[in-house]
């Protein structure tokens, strides 16, 4: 039991040398550790505030970002809409061009079948005036007394007569 109940003398001594220790880390120590506990929770408070303006600053770029992919993605769909707008544009001139063409062609080929169909009523109407005249003559070359043989001449010759 001697050894839990310590004596006066040891309670002395143990208070001096706390006493001393406790005045050397005054002295000494108390100051330095304070100061850097100090300094320490200035750089923790100064770490917080900058972490605070860092965060605030990734909120505003964030949101900036966020602007600027909306203005873009506008911007796409704008040029996406004038793209399209042009191609249906060209497209429609390239039809209607076409269409141009078509009814020029048309049009062109109607003029060279009329051409022709006059051509072709011409030569008949030459060939038939050709043919008259042909029966003509020998008509009149022929000298007939009787009104009778003269027209059966005449049919005689139309019947042999070869259209070309």
């Amino acid at each position: 039991m001697e050894l839990l109940l310590p004596k006066l003398g040891l309670i002395v001594w143990t208070l001096i040398a706390f006493a001393i220790v406790f005045f050397i880390l005054k002295k000494f120590a108390w100051k330095p550790i304070l100061k850097s506990l100090d300094e320490r929770a200035k750089n923790i408070s100064d770490s917080i505030q900058t972490a605070e303006k860092v965060r605030a600053e990734m909120a505003l770029l964030k949101s900036e970002n966020e602007a600027l992919l909306m203005k873009a993605r506008e911007e796409r769909a704008v040029m996406l809409k004038e793209a399209k707008d042009t191609k249906d544009r060209i497209i429609n001139e390239a039809k209607d061009q076409a269409k141009l063409e078509t009814n020029k062609i048309i049009a062109d080929a109607q003029v060279a079948i009329n051409q022709q169909k006059m051509a072709a009523i011409t030569d008949l109407k030459n060939q038939v005036g050709n043919l008259v005249i042909e029966v003509s003559e020998k008509v009149l070359r022929r000298e007939l007394s009787n009104k009778q043989d003269q027209e059966n001449y005449i049919k005689q010759l139309a019947d042999n007569a070869k259209l070309n």
